[in-house]
């Protein structure tokens, strides 16, 4: 059976794309690739289109987890800012981080164009500030990344400024950054799945992996329909390993998040919220996210859960988030509301590790997958051709356990996580 894709926005809106047949048998390999997403996609892409044997294995459909159902947006930089990681990590260190998440957004709009895929690719993102002290922090941050980083494109903008490009009163200022942007996540990862065929790789879909085993140099990868024999193995699950590495699913834990989108609304109602049409987020540590989509629909983000399964009403939970950020909403009519599960880590960092001979794991993107999921596929994959530099730096930054283990690290993360939720609304 094919699970289809969640009921989204995303999903009504690609058209009906091929179901590739599931794996039947045992078949040899340079590298299997396990996951559909933009790790995946990206990871086998890159080994294809240097002449590697690559196949790769999902359990569902391309795009089915979280990079077929996120926000949507394009992130400037790593999950946490410069300031952090140069504390952290030193200077040097801290840079190379940020030219990486650079790099990062040049490889996906980079292969979008070369590839002709048409991901509705729309610029600007705005960070607002929820609380007065924030604007004055973003506003200093904005002016450190143009001196220190050469990153000119991030500009502020007043409480007044950041009404009228959001359509929104309730938030005290905030920046807008030229340099990133939103587009259509499900449309993207389609598109890449096709270039990977194009290049020679193959793809099956509706096979999961039950077991991964290296043996006599080589590495064995069970799933429901075969055997792939590979040289190298790549874990690109996320938030979706389910017991395929419990070393690395202690590190990485999934959560939920869930969002809705509108009918589409008129253009003088699109203009009075988001004139601009960029993207929006807040700096809330339980994030609220926004944008218009093409066809002027409301797509917004807000609330997560720490536990298996989805609210019964993701619709109602998530207009609560939207009537506050505008309450001229309240009304409007929702076309669909979905939720999705991500993974992140500890340090809100990647986890890219080698976790057993043969055996890569990247995972733990912590919401900012749209630029450094895909990347990090990407950095994998150069390692297994023989560059593992880029690999290297992710791999070295440290990725601890969750405490309690994997049947206690849920209930401590949901008291963690509800203080954080409470802190916003301080």
């Amino acid at each position: 059976m094919v699970a289809p894709h969640a009921p989204s926005f995303y999903a009504a809106t690609v058209p009906e794309a091929p179901v590739r047949p599931a794996l039947a048998g045992r078949i040899r390999a340079d590298v299997a690739v396990v996951g559909g997403g933009f790790t995946g996609l990206n990871a086998a892409l890159t080994l294809a289109e240097a002449g590697r044997q690559v196949v790769l294995v999902e359990q569902n459909r391309i795009g089915w987890g979280a990079s077929g159902r996120n926000g949507g947006q394009l992130h400037s930089g790593q999950r946490r800012d410069q300031d952090h990681l140069e504390a952290a990590f030193g200077l040097e260190r801290a840079r190379r981080l940020w030219d990486l998440a650079e790099e990062a957004k040049a490889l996906l709009l980079g292969r979008a164009a070369r590839h002709g895929i048409d991901c509705d690719w729309m610029p600007g993102l705005i960070e607002a500030a929820h609380k007065p002290a924030h604007v004055e922090e973003s506003w200093r941050y904005a002016e450190k990344l143009a001196r220190d980083y050469g990153y000119d494109k991030v500009t502020p903008l007043t409480r007044e400024e950041l009404a009228a490009a959001i359509g929104t009163s309730v938030y005290f200022g905030g920046t807008r950054d030229a340099g990133a942007g939103h587009l259509h996540p499900l449309k993207l990862a389609l598109g890449l799945a096709a270039a990977i065929e194009a290049a020679g790789g193959t793809i099956h879909e509706t096979t999961a992996a039950t077991s991964i085993t290296p043996q006599g140099g080589r590495v064995k990868v069970g799933t429901t329909h075969g055997e792939i024999d590979a040289g190298e193995v790549l874990l690109a699950g996320n938030g979706y390993l389910d017991g395929l590495d419990a070393d690395s699913e202690a590190r990485v834990l999934p959560i939920n998040n869930f969002i809705l989108t509108t009918e589409p609304l008129s253009e003088s109602e699109a203009d009075a919220l988001i004139p601009g049409r960029e993207a929006v987020s807040d700096t809330r540590f339980v994030v609220h996210y926004w944008r218009l989509t093409k066809d002027r629909r409301m797509l917004f983000g807000g609330g997560e859960t720490y536990r298996r399964g989805f609210p019964s009403d993701i619709e109602g939970f998530v207009r609560a988030h939207m009537r506050k950020v505008y309450p001229q909403l309240a009304e409007v009519p929702v076309a669909h509301a979905w939720g999705g599960t991500l993974g992140v880590t500890q340090t809100r960092m990647p986890c890219l590790r080698r976790s057993r001979p043969g055996v890569y794991v990247a995972a733990g993107f912590s919401g900012h997958g749209v630029a450094m999921a895909g990347f990090c596929g990407h950095v994998t994959a150069q390692a297994m051709l023989g560059d593992s530099e880029r690999f290297d730096v992710f791999s070295a930054l440290p990725t601890p356990k969750f405490p309690g283990g994997r049947l206690l690290r849920w209930p401590i993360l949901v008291l963690a996580m509800s203080w954080f939720a409470l802190r916003d609304r301080l």
